[in-house]
């Protein structure tokens, strides 16, 4: 018996990084999964498509389907929901994960780019949040889960060697500090419908497919690198059990709960010191 038997979960930003690691741990307890990214196939020179993830929960024994979709466009997300329903039925969690950043210094970030961060981070996940809540409270309650970040907080760890990049990831966090503000608001209306609704950020920098800019900080500072297993872990803990409203790090989630944080086919029990190679090996 897995955590989330019988349960349809849809994940954004899922062809790769956090997004895939969420789908596989959920696959391995029970869940089937839909998953989304822009684009079918390859974005640039990123590994990892929305195909392969698919296949990877498939060959794991896991039921999956893809919806592709540019949530940048209100348009384009307008009806995500409901597609997403279309393979397996309405959904019981959602997972945003899905997210963007030009990444400007904050006094030359244009209208444009600020525009689509905001469009892209909080809009895109409060659009499809209203959308996926009438059905929950249908089918008597559901869990959503917004993907935030340690820089809607004043940075001071991982960017305490460089300045700049603290500044340049500003307009970033600004968008996730809005998130997280709405996800407490939200979570607070809806708990009474049995909808659980939390934000999660890494507790530490998660060395996926695209986080090349932080990769020097993490080699500087071993101790800042953290596994996409923890981000699963705690992401399996918020979409499973009954919390209202925390805005919290992974590993505070799971140390809170004393959770066990689990290899993505949750058979293996992994420690919890992690050597930054092995975290580097994972995002290759």
């Amino acid at each position: 018996m897995g955590e989330l038997d019988g349960k349809i979960a849809f994940i954004t930003g899922a062809s790769r990084g956090i997004g895939r690691a969420i789908a596989l741990r959920f696959a391995a307890e029970g869940a089937t999964v839909v998953l989304n990214a822009s684009r079918m196939g390859a974005h640039g020179d990123l590994q990892g498509t929305l195909e392969e993830s698919v296949s990877l929960v498939q060959a794991a024994g896991g039921k999956a389907a893809a919806v592709a979709c540019d949530l940048s466009s209100a348009e384009a997300r307008a009806d995500l929901i409901e597609r997403a329903s279309e393979p397996f039925g309405p959904i019981d969690i959602l997972v945003n994960n899905a997210a963007g950043s030009p990444m400007p210094l904050p006094s030359m970030a244009t209208t444009a780019e600020r525009s689509f961060m905001f469009d892209m981070n909080v809009n895109g996940p409060i659009d499809l949040a209203q959308q996926a809540i009438p059905n929950m409270r249908e089918r008597g309650g559901g869990w959503i889960l917004n993907i935030s970040s340690a820089t809607a907080f004043q940075p001071q760890v991982p960017y305490r060697d460089s300045k700049l990049a603290a500044w340049v990831i500003g307009p970033y966090g600004a968008s996730k500090a809005a998130l997280n503000r709405y996800t407490e608001a939200l979570a607070h209306e809806v708990a009474e419908h049995e909808i659980f609704v939390n934000a999660m950020a890494p507790t530490s920098i998660v060395l996926t497919q695209g986080a090349d800019y932080v990769r020097d900080i993490a080699r500087k500072n071993p101790d800042m690198a953290e596994p996409v297993e923890m981000m699963a872990e705690g992401a399996l803990e918020l979409c499973s059990g009954r919390h209202v409203g925390r805005v919290i790090f992974s590993r505070d989630i799971v140390h809170s709960v004393n959770r066990k944080v689990k290899s993505l086919d949750g058979k293996t029990v992994l420690g919890d010191a992690f050597k930054l190679a092995d975290v580097e090996a994972e995002a290759k």
